[in-house]
């Protein structure tokens, strides 16, 4: 390991000191002039016909090989062209001032909804702003209503905890970042994605399968990376007041300034409870009592792309409290006895992350971030006490180098820490479970890596593959090889491929809170090993334009197999939950197909089809995994007239049968049906816009389907069968709600 590391030292020293840049092509930004990035601007050299236009970053690259006079044409429809005379300059950012009618209307370009990029090698489903604003959206888990690569499913009804699927696999097998940081983890992985407001969500990728190496060794059914607004790149002032019909209450400001180079961001944050509901009579609250406060605080300083230093600080501190259980539950008197059932969670957590960079020119930067959390939380599950205290780190140290002409290079050292203090403890023990105690987990992981990005034949082909070396300081070492390929047939049509390794070292109880809400007792046969899992896909996109019309289609399939997997046997005993490696054969395989209509700019239809077989063979059967749907059907409509003064939008989601949690060896009164039965949600919102103010009123499950007393033994909930994770569908049924937002834009 020493050796290796020597070795990479000496290669980033000799690359370091040869940063002498390729003058045979021109890298630049186009923005607007408060520096938003404008895709699809016009760039070329004047009287030729060499020419780029930008990317979705609003960047570009042109050959300036054999151009004499170096006088730039730049323009983008409702802009003013510019001319630049370039003299060495071998990277600029060029600003576009928007065009003004008489009347001083502004002609400007709506970012679309969701769209997936044929231009990045790594494909990429991007929901923007605009789509956020077309549903409540009022956490993280609420934003994925339009998208049919990720699944918010609910893990334990009592505190409404959810978890992110991908591919028909645990939210853990999934790396959630925000602004590129691992901030969602461990002890912040079961109630983290409920607590980032979307009013401070800018835009989220979403990456299935294999991915990067840049980002760590996990990530095996996909990545989601949060990105919160910009500083510079956000409304002035953001106001956002929300009610639902079960009284639950939102408030949100976000209010940024700009001086110079710099530029802050402040968003608070607060959800007030709701009133105490049971529509279906089983004495159990519909949706649990919650408090959250939040503040968080951005500061940006130039741009990552520009030349020399920049920087960024994010900060943000929540408080969260949740009340879930019977509905004569006072967490007060009732904690950790046995008058009536109740759960409480608390917690506080306060983080923090830093990105620093230095570009030489355009074609070397030496980049790092470092990202860290602290959370303390206090939980009740009936007479269980789950009390817990997480430190984490993370620090990533890069270069990155363009080298001849098309290709990056990325190379560096990344660590990671982490120091996860749980204890459990009975109040009151009638069931004699035996898993109580003090569990500490200690993690230290120094790692290197390197990635390639090779492109050919201008973008049209593309190969990225990357390669990680990580020492675990329990597990020893782990070797992560990826690739990536992305071959273009047309402008239009893109074809890719991907295939790599990924690890998980478990967190159990932190990232399965239903075991602690089960009254089952924990069995831990021996120690548990890294999960282990080999994924590979192929995606297919095209687009089709005509006049007036606007078509996208995409196919993907993927495939991940473990060769150790953590699940939890609930059917060995029914009053047991059995924890062990499983090296059998687990595999997961997912099927999708999206088709997307626009219609004049102002009607979009969507349509997607999600097919998953997700399976595990013990003594040569074949078992399906519960609570996937092997098909589902989402749809949205969206209707937005010339004018833009008002908006209609619909989304409906047809789930199919789903397998159910084995519970033929419980009593006859607490056993569950094997499959689900098929249902429907549909969704729809009106919004109404002035300048400054929108209006928006909707309706969650119009029809409202609810699944009826989703908990088992409800009846007795200090007895050996309770149980709350058996949820395949909502359980609260239908909720109207309404909601103002007051922008001042523009910094």
């Amino acid at each position: 390991m020493q050796h290796l590391l020597k070795i990479l030292s000496l290669v980033l020293i000799v690359i370091a000191t040869t940063i002498e840049a390729d003058a045979q092509s021109l890298n630049g930004k186009v923005t607007d002039t408060k520096q938003r990035p404008l895709a699809g601007a016009n760039v070329y050299w004047l009287n030729t016909t060499i020419g780029a236009s930008t990317n979705a970053n609003g960047e570009f690259e042109i050959s300036s090989q054999n151009i004499v006079k170096k006088r730039l044409i730049v323009s983008f429809v409702g802009y003013i062209p510019d001319t630049i005379t370039i003299t060495k300059q071998q990277y600029i950012t060029i600003k576009l001032k928007e065009t003004q009618a008489l009347n001083e209307v502004t002609i400007t370009e709506e970012k679309p909804g969701t769209y997936t990029s044929l231009i990045e090698p790594v494909k990429t489903e991007v929901i923007t702003q605009t789509e956020l604003t077309k549903a409540a959206c009022c956490d993280l888990a609420g934003c994925f209503d339009s998208e049919g690569s990720v699944e918010p499913t609910t893990t334990n009804v009592v505190t409404n905890a959810k978890e992110l699927r991908i591919l028909g696999l645990s939210g853990v097998y999934n790396q959630i970042l925000v602004d590129g940081m691992p901030l969602v983890q461990g002890l912040s992985y079961t109630y983290g994605i409920s607590s980032i407001p979307g009013t401070l969500v800018d835009r989220i990728n979403v990456a299935k399968g294999a991915n990067s190496v840049l980002q760590g060794f996990e990530g095996i059914s996909g990545q989601i990376n949060v990105e919160l607004k910009e500083p510079g790149n956000s409304e002035k002032l953001l106001l956002n007041v929300y009610t639902n019909s079960f009284m639950e209450k939102q408030f949100n400001a976000n209010l940024s300034h700009k001086w110079g180079k710099w530029s802050t961001i402040i968003a608070a944050h607060t959800t007030q409870p709701a009133n105490k509901f049971d529509r279906d009579g089983d004495h159990f609250l519909d949706l649990p009592l919650l408090t959250r406060y939040s503040l968080y605080n951005k500061w940006k300083y130039s741009d990552d792309d520009s030349l020399g230093f920049s920087t960024q600080i994010g900060l943000r501190y929540l408080s969260e409290q949740r009340i879930g259980g019977q509905t004569g539950f006072n967490p007060e008197a009732d904690k950790g006895n046995t008058e009536y059932y109740g759960q409480t969670v608390q917690i506080e957590q306060p983080e923090i992350y830093t990105k620093a960079g230095y570009r030489f020119n355009p074609h070397n930067k030496l980049a790092f971030s470092s990202s860290g959390f602290y959370q303390k939380q206090d939980s009740w599950f009936g007479t269980t006490s789950y009390k817990a205290i997480q430190t984490s780190f993370y620090a990533n140290l890069q270069y990155e180098l363009k080298w001849s002409g098309r290709h990056y290079l990325t190379t560096g050292f990344s660590y990671r820490y982490l120091n996860l203090d749980e204890n459990i403890l009975f109040t009151k023990n009638l069931l004699k479970r035996t898993y109580n105690g003090r569990y500490l987990k200690k993690e230290m992981i120094p790692g290197i890596f390197a990635e390639n990005i090779f492109h050919w034949r201008g973008d049209k082909i593309v190969l990225i593959t990357g390669l990680r070396l990580d020492r675990h300081n329990s597990f020893g070492y782990f070797i992560t090889p990826r690739a990536l390929f992305k071959y273009e047939f047309t402008e239009s049509t893109t074809a890719r491929v991907s295939a790599g390794t990924g690890y998980k070292t478990i967190n159990l109880f932190s990232e399965n809170v239903n075991l602690l809400a089960s009254s089952r007792d924990i069995i831990i046969t021996g120690q548990l090993q890294p999960e282990r899992a080999f994924n590979w896909g192929v995606n297919l996109g095209h687009n089709k334009y005509w006049e007036n019309i606007t078509a996208t289609f995409g196919i993907d399939f993927y495939r991940t197999q473990f060769s150790n997997q953590i699940f939890p046997d609930y059917d060995t005993d029914p009053t047991k939950a059995i924890i062990s490696n499983f090296t059998g054969k687990s595999v997961s395989n997912s099927f999708q197909a999206e088709t997307e209509f626009k219609f004049y700019g102002i009607f979009e239809v969507k349509l997607i089809y999600n097919y998953l077989d997700v399976y595990q063979v013990i003594n040569g059967s074949r078992y399906v995994l519960p609570f996937n749907p092997k098909n589902k059907i989402t749809s949205t409509l969206s209707y937005k007239p010339e004018s833009k003064k008002w908006h209609f939008d619909m989304n409906l989601h047809w789930y199919g049968e789903q397998m159910l949690a084995n519970t033929t060896t419980n009593p006859i009164e607490y056993q569950t049906p094997v499959t689900s039965e098929p249902y429907t949600l549909v969704n729809a919102q009106f919004t109404k816009s002035w300048e400054r103010i929108e209006i928006y009123a909707g309706c969650e499950n119009i029809f409202d389907f609810r699944q009826f007393r989703p908990i088992i033994s409800w009846q007795d909930p200090f007895g050996p069968y309770f149980d709350t994770s058996n949820v395949w569908g909502p359980t609260r049924g239908r909720e109207f709600y309404f909601g103002l937002r007051f922008k001042v834009k523009g910094l």
